[in-house]
């Protein structure tokens, strides 16, 4: 058994969903239409177990890069199954995709982090804008503890790259509150999980991580630590409010980019 499906069978108390319920309803209620980003790792699950179960009138979409592992397609289809709800798949449109691969091979990832870039933009950030095309807000799966690059997650933010509202309802959480959730409401996840997979992307990007990586060591290993980042968080944030009862607060805009 992997050291991170050992961690996630740790008997921990379930954390009180209530203040992530309650992001969940205000995103739904008061910024419709909105819309569940989803790569169906264990956070999303969670948000996708809570949108069902209180019935909230979410969409779930997911980016279909062309690269998933066959276990995220085994999810999608389960999840389908399991909560029958829809899921929106986007795809990378093919007439920026096949110019790319056809000039930088297929796995031109690896030869440098522009080309990275590219790819990601091809396959997740230019699927991402179609999807939140007429949306009020989006929810993600963002936690704090995830990398350094997330320490600063707010739970609600403005997203001002696509303009409109931006929820983090997990951002608070640890990654022990995640598992004792999914094991407290039978919630499926991915089988990558159990394989020591802490976050999980395209396949080819994708490893196990070692005991004492952070969670998203496992994503574009091959570069350095402080380089990992596909572009469809970004920054600046226009305000942000940290807790269901807090007050609106500023946020200078900067340019600092966070990868899913």
């Amino acid at each position: 058994m992997s050291a991170l499906a050992a961690a996630s069978r740790i008997e921990a108390t379930p954390p009180d969903a209530g203040d992530a319920l309650a992001v969940l309803r205000r995103a739904a209620l008061d910024h419709a239409p909105a819309v569940l980003a989803s790569s169906f790792g264990a956070e999303d699950m969670v948000l996708i177990d809570l949108i069902a179960r209180n019935a909230l009138p979410v969409g779930v979409f997911t980016l279909d890069t062309g690269r998933l592992p066959d276990e995220t397609h085994a999810l999608i289809d389960r999840v389908r199954a399991t909560y029958r709800i829809d899921v929106d798949v986007h795809f990378p449109e093919a007439a920026a995709l096949e110019p790319f691969v056809r000039a930088n091979g297929v796995n031109a990832f690896y030869a440098s982090p522009s080309l990275r870039e590219q790819c990601c933009a091809i396959r997740k950030s230019q699927p991402l804008a179609r999807a939140l095309g007429g949306k009020c807000a989006w929810i993600t799966g963002l936690r704090r503890a995830q990398a350094t690059s997330r320490r600063d997650v707010a739970v609600e933010e403005f997203d001002a790259v696509h303009g409109l509202a931006k929820f983090n309802p997990l951002a608070e959480w640890s990654r022990d509150d995640v598992w004792a959730y999914l094991r407290a409401h039978r919630v499926p996840y991915n089988a990558l999980h159990d394989r020591g997979y802490g976050s999980i992307g395209c396949a080819p990007c994708t490893r196990a991580i070692q005991p004492g990586e952070d969670e998203r060591a496992g994503r574009w290993w091959w570069e350095s630590a402080d380089h990992k980042e596909c572009g469809i968080h970004r920054r600046p944030v226009a305000w942000v409010r940290t807790r269901p009862d807090a007050a609106s607060q500023p946020v200078e805009a900067g340019a600092t980019e966070i990868a899913q």
